[in-house]
């Protein structure tokens, strides 16, 4: 079974083909929400930094919805909380 950061890579990475793509998992900083979710085993709260050419044209709310429609299927399996920092190539460039 693969870990929730690699399948999380393999999304992001087959839908939008970044060309840099950071992920962080920082469960460890939220170990209190347990209590009121009731998820364990980490794996619930990521960063994601992405530059990708297809987020070209989109607004900030549409690259957030567009990331989280990718991994709706890990939101529905535990995945809690993601912050997101999303480029185009232009953007991380200046």
């Amino acid at each position: 079974m693969t870990s929730r950061y690699d399948r999380i890579r393999q999304l992001l990475s087959d839908e939008f083909e970044p060309e840099s793509l950071d992920i962080v998992d920082e469960s460890a900083k939220h170990a209190s929400h347990v209590a009121r979710t009731g998820v364990t085993g980490g794996e619930t709260h990521y960063h994601v930094a992405m530059v990708s050419r297809a987020m070209t044209g989109m607004s900030r709310l549409a690259r957030y919805r567009a990331v989280h429609a990718a991994l709706d299927a890990e939101f529905k399996t535990g995945l809690h909380a993601l912050s997101l920092a999303l480029k185009t190539p232009e953007e991380a460039s200046s």
